[in-house]
């Protein structure tokens, strides 16, 4: 594993260890030691999947304190756009977004903190995508900014979205409770 770092701090690109041999692959996506030693303190309470069709996007999903979390993403199959927000309020970077392409076969994660929002749109049909988080879902905390209020340009003509996702306030809008940990 070998952890990169983004514009925005504490917002972290993975790149996962691949073992491949005549069988197939074998992929090391966490590994309690290797984060310890980078300085990163992340217990995973909770680890979920979705499957999306092409020109879905999912987001800007997060949980508000006291159930915020750090999350780890990463493609089993398929490819998205994946797209973070600072939602930091004295963060350097509050309000600007980072984005990549993540894919099965780039074999890269995101390690995205609390206070930020993420979302992404999937690529392909079918595409496979793994949330491990520091906290379990806690209904009252769930929220999220909407997709398109950010500046961001996601290029899909027809997006798919979710009644959910498009009711959420635009990020002008949205009174932040997050803060860096300085």
């Amino acid at each position: 594993m070998d952890i990169q770092t983004t514009a925005i701090k504490e917002l972290f690109l993975l790149k996962l260890k691949s073992f491949d041999d005549a069988r197939g692959s074998f992929v090391k996506t966490f590994n309690d030691d290797f984060f310890a030693d980078n300085g990163l303190d992340i217990e995973i309470k909770e680890v979920y999947f979705s499957t999306s069709h092409k020109d879905v996007i999912r987001g800007m999903h997060f949980q508000t304190p006291p159930h915020e979390h750090t999350k780890i993403v990463f493609v089993t199959d398929g490819e998205i756009l994946d797209v973070v927000l600072d939602l930091r309020k004295n963060s350097k970077t509050y309000g600007q977004y980072y984005s990549t392409i993540i894919s099965k076969n780039s074999q890269t994660a995101l390690i995205i903190p609390h206070g930020m929002a993420h979302g992404f749109k999937s690529l392909k049909n079918n595409t496979n995508v793994v949330y491990m988080q520091t906290t379990c879902y806690a209904p009252t905390s769930d929220t999220g900014i909407r997709y398109d209020s950010f500046g961001f340009e996601w290029n899909c003509a027809k997006p798919i979205l979710s009644e959910r996702d498009l009711s959420f306030k635009k990020f002008k809008d949205f009174d932040t409770p997050f803060e860096m940990k300085l």
